[in-house]
């Protein structure tokens, strides 16, 4: 097992490319595969996620061949991947297993999705029951949750759905489930999410249709093969966009990030916070919009953060919760109860680390109370337990930046599922940060 060790101080300048937005990768991965043609991804994510969709295309029959520093896929068609001989791996990509299971709804033959153990407790219902309801048949264990038995052979059709929370994980299935439905599937979303798909669709020749909230698709249409640049990850980024501003003399440029409306949340509530953030060079690349982010030390001030906030930002919450204990005055946030089944219950575990790092904090079922403390040290010493989520030890990382002792956070493996490299990077760019082995 890995740990973080954070000696206290530091400043992060300097300029910084973050890795591929793991979003976009993944559905580069997904679509090429099963598009018409040869396809050309620039950018791709080399994270344990992202590997893992590449890996359960693989193992379908799709060929991936790496060309510099592009990756080149053959894709099959939309009916032309092969039937696994074992169970499709996918670690621990939530967005892996809810966008596949809609895909795979829709083979010929019968696939099994698992994944680790943290993966397998999450939860599938949100996928399983829209599925259904077209005609699938997915049995899960305990009713909903991983390893998910897909039956194949089953004639899908489309529907009129709204799912219970804003998600394009739910969204994203139901559409691509619709692509092998008869007649239209029309999803009705409650709030906003992420529009990757609906984008990335779209750029490999499918048609869609929006009014309003409602996002449709018809069944039989083909992908062609289309060359994707993936912009660098905004989840990512957001560490570094923390830390810059909560360290002290910090000016940080971050290169070529992507800015879709629907992910940019942490910028706009950092802004609010009193964030000294700065977007150049904006331009578009492959469908989606891009730039170069600056950011400098500034002087933070607590906020109320709502649901309409929670739905851009959802990711982002644990690095805004740094930012939050920086900051003069209280940060309350509501309407975040989707943090309970995230890879941890981000809300426990980042009440019980802010506590343990002598933050006041209070905890509600949807979100919690953070009272900043913003003198120079606002973070005691101490050990944090990361509960193998990658977004907690990154988030705990930058707290070291206004500590006044070490840092220590345990169970970090897990950090490359997203952001492979970060200690490096974060270390060039400033921050005393260890990569350690310990016991389990």
């Amino acid at each position: 097992m890995r740990r973080f060790h954070i000696e206290p101080g530091g400043t992060l300048n300097g300029t910084l490319e973050v890795p591929g937005d793991k979003s976009v990768s993944h559905r580069a991965i997904m679509f090429s595969a099963i598009a018409r043609g040869r396809s050309r991804i620039t950018g791709f994510l080399e994270s344990a996620d992202c590997l893992a969709t590449l890996g359960a295309f693989e193992v379908m029959g799709v060929s991936f061949t790496r060309d510099g520093g592009a990756l080149l896929v053959d894709g099959v068609g939309r009916d032309g991947l092969s039937a696994p001989d074992a169970t499709l791996d996918l670690g621990n990509s939530g967005t892996s297993m809810r966008l596949l299971s809609g895909l795979m709804a829709g083979q010929a033959f019968d696939s099994v999705l698992g994944g680790d153990a943290s993966l397998s407790r999450r939860p599938m219902a949100r996928v399983i029951d829209p599925l259904t309801e077209m005609g699938a048949r997915i049995a899960g264990s305990d009713g909903q949750r991983a390893p998910l038995h897909i039956t194949g052979g089953q004639r899908l059709r489309g529907i009129d759905y709204t799912p219970p929370v804003a998600s394009a994980q739910i969204k994203s299935c139901v559409l691509l489930a619709g692509l092998y439905a008869e007649g239209a599937t029309t999803v009705h979303e409650p709030g906003i999410s992420r529009d990757h798909t609906e984008r990335m669709l779209g750029a490999f020749g499918v048609e869609l249709t929006r009014e309003g909230r409602a996002l449709s698709i018809t069944g039989g249409q083909s992908l062609e093969a289309f060359d994707v640049a993936v912009p660098a990850d905004l989840s990512s980024a957001a560490f570094f966009l923390v830390g810059a501003s909560i360290g002290e003399n910090g000016e940080l440029t971050l290169t070529g990030v992507g800015v879709n409306p629907t992910r940019r949340g942490v910028v706009d509530i950092l802004k609010r916070m009193g964030a000294d953030i700065t977007l150049v060079d904006e331009r578009e690349q492959a469908g989606e919009p891009v730039a170069d982010i600056t950011v400098r030390s500034a002087a933070l001030r607590g906020i109320d953060i709502g649901a309409t906030d929670v739905e851009l930002a959802i990711d982002e919450l644990p690095a805004i919760f740094i930012a939050a204990a920086c900051a003069h005055g209280t940060t309350r946030l509501t309407g975040a109860a989707e943090l309970r089944v995230k890879e941890s219950d981000r809300i426990a575990v980042m009440a019980d680390g802010l506590a343990e790092l002598g933050i006041e904090v209070t905890v509600q079922d949807d979100g919690l109370t953070i009272v900043g403390r913003p003198e120079q040290h606002s973070f005691g010493g101490g050990h944090i337990h990361s509960h193998e989520d990658h977004r907690i030890a990154m988030s705990f990382a930058m707290a070291g930046l206004r500590a006044s002792a070490p840092i220590v956070i345990d169970d970090c493996d897990f950090v490359d599922t997203s952001f492979p490299g970060f200690v490096e990077r974060a270390r060039n760019a400033g921050l005393a940060i260890e990569s350690q082995e310990h016991d389990a």
